[in-house]
């Protein structure tokens, strides 16, 4: 079993800036790991997923203003979230594939309000 556990949320005026962490429980080598968002009343979409030796797959809507990035020696991944819209809000989920098995973490809220 492996535990995802995520900081850094909360809320921010539009146009600024948010970084979330998340930290596995277990290495992160070799996996798939990156993130996904949930708005009210919507479904769970892909946000950005990294693998290793492969670029990053970003949703479109975020392309060229969010980066995600891995540190495997501390088995963290990393969303650089700049130039946020109200439409960024939602709850962002950390995501781990590791031995066909899917999970998830708690969820850290993101709101971009003025």
């Amino acid at each position: 079993q492996v535990q995802l556990v995520e900081s850094g949320g909360g809320l921010v005026q539009p146009g600024g800036s948010l970084r979330l962490s998340c930290t596995a429980s277990q290495s992160i080598f070799g996996n798939p790991m990156g993130w996904y968002r949930q708005a009210p009343g919507k479904q769970r979409d892909l946000v950005a997923v990294t693998r290793i030796g492969v670029a990053t797959n970003y949703a479109d809507s975020v392309k060229g203003r969010f980066t995600a990035s891995r540190d495997v020696a501390k088995n963290t991944v990393y969303l650089q979230m700049n130039s946020l819209k109200p439409e960024d809000t939602a709850v962002y989920y950390c995501w781990l594939r590791k031995l066909d098995r899917d999970y998830w973490g708690q969820g850290t809220q993101v709101t971009v309000s003025s």
